[in-house]
């Protein structure tokens, strides 16, 4: 395989990440009317923690576990905040 070959793929592969990030953001911004509707807060820690666990215990690599839980803390960063931008668009609505 050439350079532009592998290029080819990895274009791919990021339009696939683009789809699975935002359906990722279209279900936490569900699950954050539904915790606004029951008055639970956004940030779960016992949650993000479970989160980047599974991450690694399922890493195949050869990204290392701190790539991935760094990955996956962005991932779950965004999506919180999208959650309490939201929220408070929600509130003067």
């Amino acid at each position: 395989m050439d350079i532009n070959e592998i290029r080819i793929r990895i274009d791919l592969l990021d339009d696939v990440l683009l789809r699975i990030f935002n359906e990722r953001a279209r279900l936490a911004l569900e699950i954050g009317h539904l915790k606004k509707g029951l008055n639970l807060p956004v940030f779960d820690p016992a949650r993000e923690k479970r989160i980047f666990a599974r991450m690694k215990d399922d890493n195949p690599g050869p990204l290392d576990d701190g790539a991935i839980v760094r990955l996956f803390e962005r991932v779950v960063d965004e999506s919180r905040r999208l959650e309490r931008i939201m929220s408070h668009q929600d509130e003067e609505a």
